[in-house]
């Protein structure tokens, strides 16, 4: 028997996972004055994040996705392909608006029970209901779908694990405690 084409699989199998390394776009860098911007593929409009984002060392204990013992941890994840360049801002209750950009994510710690996270788009409200306890870690989608002619903004809840690995390759951008 051959040695000849187990080597070959193998590889074959190593060239193979080395391009799945590189299929992931590297983040871009944080802009001088902490901001970080999204631009789609080469073009020069970009946009940016109001304010700056949290540390890369925060953003990787974020992305630990560890529970928080006194707290409901969410993460709101925008990281779909037909997504655009548009600012999207939502709330939690009635609280201040929180502005995101295509391909992020924000970490929430909220209390324990109960909260309305809503979003306006184009007059439209959207509103959507979390509920959980101290100790839980849910992940939701700020899923945008921008056409030539109309766009929209909706939530959505998927499985938790595929929306942790688009998660993973989003920008922190915030890391809010709700009081």
């Amino acid at each position: 028997m051959s040695k000849r084409p187990a080597m070959l699989r193998g590889l074959t199998a190593l060239t193979l996972l080395s391009l799945v390394g590189c299929m992931n776009k590297p983040l871009r860098p944080v802009e001088p004055d902490g901001t970080y911007c999204f631009r789609v593929s080469k073009s020069r409009h970009q946009t940016c994040t109001v304010e700056a984002v949290p540390s890369l060392d925060a953003e990787h204990r974020a992305k630990r996705f560890l529970p928080s013992a006194d707290a409901l941890t969410v993460y709101v994840v925008r990281h779909r392909w037909a997504d655009a360049a548009n600012q999207v801002a939502f709330k939690v209750d009635a609280g201040p608006s929180v502005l995101t950009i295509p391909e992020s994510v924000v970490a929430l710690r909220l209390r324990p029970g109960s909260h309305r996270l809503s979003l306006t788009w184009d007059g439209v409200e959207v509103d959507h209901v979390i509920e959980g306890k101290a100790g839980d870690v849910q992940f939701v989608q700020l899923v945008g779908s921008v056409l030539a002619w109309r766009s929209s903004y909706r939530w959505e809840t998927g499985r938790d694990d595929d929306t942790r690995q688009l998660a993973l390759k989003a920008k922190l951008i915030a890391d809010i405690r709700v009081q």
